[in-house]
């Protein structure tokens, strides 16, 4: 198994199962508040270069709750890239801790990150993909479905890093994966083609949001702008009007469709409030899955699963 979690697509089928079969384990554990202590005298350094509440707590309670000590490093704590070179801090960190956690904006900074770093490194999120929140979705349509091959997986929005990481799943497990999206708003073709040539999963990219949704076991959104797109914000949404997920849209999957969104949700724009209320929304699971699934993910690094 790869020593860092940086791309979905560098495990292999058996264990990304393995790692849901003990976030199973784990979760139990935690709601029962068993003694689980693999971390014991061990450090995890959080290194946001962007925010992130969900991320912050998800890791911090999940580490802690392992046994371990987690070190929150701001923005204006190191100013990775900018301020000291990301080789330095790899290097210098893989002396004081025992495993990484980085929320960048650019890719190449947690690909330097695990390159020098001689501890575990773990993708909390980069502007090309986000490998942990994919892992709890899959892990919550799981739980919900009993299953998680050859399902319909319809996204609806930008064709972003969430999306990025749906076809990394894709090229490792059996789905059918839509990407329902404005025609300037597609996902990397790089990525696509990597799905692709997974041989395993069907990819759609469409722009017709009531027709491709059709027979969808789960409707996903996520925001229209991301952090550092707020500029954008009035021209997407003009461009992303018609893509909002709302009743209207959830009848046109014609069957009891799971509503998912990684949140933070911006309710009233790209899902209405009905949606993110109703009975088949699954979002708060969802979100809780985010502890339970990086839990599976560290203990796997440091082979105390």
């Amino acid at each position: 198994m790869a020593k860092h979690f940086l791309h979905i697509s560098d495990y292999s089928k058996e264990e990304l199962l393995d790692i849901l079969h003990l976030a199973k384990e784990l979760k139990i554990k935690f709601r029962n508040r068993e003694d689980y202590t693999p971390f014991k005298n061990c450090s995890l350094a959080m290194i946001f270069a962007k925010p992130s509440a969900r991320t912050r707590v998800s890791f911090e309670t999940g580490f802690e709750w392992m046994g371990g000590s987690a070190l929150f490093l701001g923005p204006n704590d190191i100013g990775i890239g900018k301020r000291e070179a990301i080789k330095d801090i790899s290097r210098l960190f893989s002396r004081y801790n025992d495993m990484i956690m980085a929320r960048l904006f650019d890719h190449k900074h947690i690909l330097e990150l695990a390159q020098y770093s001689s501890i575990p490194v773990i993708n909390g999120l980069t502007d090309y993909n986000h490998p942990c929140q994919i892992m709890a979705d899959i892990f919550s349509i799981w739980e919900s479905k009993n299953r998680i091959d050859d399902l319909k997986i319809c996204y609806v929005g930008d064709g972003n890093n969430i999306v990025h990481s749906w076809l990394n799943l894709a090229s490792k497990i059996s789905i059918k994966f839509v990407c329902i999206c404005p025609e300037d708003y597609t996902p990397e073709e790089q990525t696509v083609e990597l799905a692709r040539k997974g041989g395993c999963s069907e990819i759609e990219i469409s722009h017709d949001p009531h027709t491709a949704v059709q027979n969808a076991d789960v409707v996903y959104t996520d925001v229209w702008a991301s952090m550092g797109q707020k500029e954008e914000v009035e021209e997407r949404e003009k461009l992303f009007k018609d893509f909002q997920v709302n009743e209207k849209l959830m009848e046109s999957a014609g069957k009891e469709t799971l509503f998912m969104h990684c949140l933070p949700a911006e309710r009233g724009r790209e899902v209405t409030d009905e949606v993110i209320e109703s009975d088949t929304s699954i979002v708060f699971s969802q979100a809780e899955n985010r502890l339970h699934i990086q839990n599976s993910i560290m203990a796997t690094l440091a082979g105390k699963g």
